[in-house]
């Protein structure tokens, strides 16, 4: 079983696309964007890619990117994406840098 952790770190950098970029730490020194496409392919709320701090489309991405990557499991990601974007992605500042667990992530699916 692998105890590394991954940790979502939400950075204020325009990618090429013109959303947010968010990286994935590992726990094991890899470190990797998080993509968008994935989640787009579900449902292609912004294709400028992810934001955070309001309620719309760029966070809307981010909350079923995160949940998609978590899970891995589609239906999943799409029941609970919408309460994740407002309860989670939509209250850290835009402009500011933050970062979640996929435990915390995980946690917030259980509760």
């Amino acid at each position: 079983m692998n105890s590394k952790i991954k940790t979502y770190r939400c950075i204020p950098e325009r990618t090429n696309s013109g959303g947010f970029l968010v990286l994935v730490d590992h726990g094991n020194g890899a470190i990797k964007t998080l993509n968008p496409k994935r989640s787009q392919s579900i449902y292609n709320h912004s294709p400028n890619g992810f934001s955070w701090g309001y309620e719309g489309s760029g966070p809307a991405q981010l909350a079923l990117a995160l949940l998609l990557d978590v899970t891995d499991e589609v239906e999943v990601a799409l029941k609970f994406y919408q309460n994740f974007k407002r309860h989670v992605v939509a209250i850290h500042p835009m402009g500011k840098s933050w970062s979640i667990t996929e435990r915390e992530i995980s946690d917030w699916l259980m509760a």
